[in-house]
């Protein structure tokens, strides 16, 4: 219990570190970015503060006004690193207090990359809505089921997937994740970026 604890406070903390990072680094205030995420200010405030438990749909929104993927907020500190081996020891889940999805990046924080690779555990009778449409950032995604099978709405497309099947998908709808089946959903989720283009302050 402890080793768990100790693990989601070191993702709240690392959550909370990449979004001053990068807000810092895009030059925007807090106001600024309240405005371009639709995320309250005093949300945010407590976000880099490390004092709330953001849901995932928040976060996606977060990420969006900082025009990078949602994977980029669970990255360890803002440095580029020299180790490009992600070890599983190493590792910090998070949970979404809302939905009780698990997800984990896999791929080594801080190396440059054009595509980043999250594994994602979806609970039995779960749901994951983001309501963001259209981005600055262009970005494409495919999902991998690993066991189970789950349901993806994009837009107003849906598709089931089964255990095995690939889905590609352009994030520029709002996009829905659905576990139907009574037992949880695991799969992986590649995600690729344009270079992002300058925030306008």
């Amino acid at each position: 219990m402890a080793d768990v604890l100790s693990k989601t406070n070191d993702i709240n903390a690392r959550i909370a570190a990449r979004v001053r990072t990068l807000r810092a680094g895009a030059g925007l205030s807090l106001d600024a970015l309240a405005a371009r995420c639709d995320v309250s200010r005093s949300m945010l405030s407590l976000i880099e503060r490390g004092e709330s438990s953001p849901t995932a749909a928040v976060l996606d929104k977060v990420a969006v006004g900082l025009g990078v993927p949602l994977a980029s907020l669970f990255e360890g500190g803002g440095a580029v690193s020299a180790d490009p081996v992600s070890r599983r020891a190493d590792r910090a889940p998070w949970r979404d207090p809302q939905s009780g999805y698990v997800r984990c990046n896999i791929s080594p924080g801080g190396v440059p990359s054009p595509f980043q690779i999250v594994e994602v555990h979806l609970p039995a009778g779960a749901r994951v809505a983001y309501e963001t449409g259209s981005r600055e950032v262009s970005m494409h995604q495919q999902i991998w089921v690993q066991e189970g099978r789950i349901e993806v709405t994009i837009g107003a497309a849906m598709h089931r997937l089964e255990e095995g099947d690939c889905l590609a998908m352009h994030l520029d709808a709002p996009t829905t994740f659905r576990n139907p089946a009574r037992k949880a959903a695991r799969y992986i989720v590649v995600v690729a970026a344009e270079p992002a283009r300058r925030i306008n302050r």
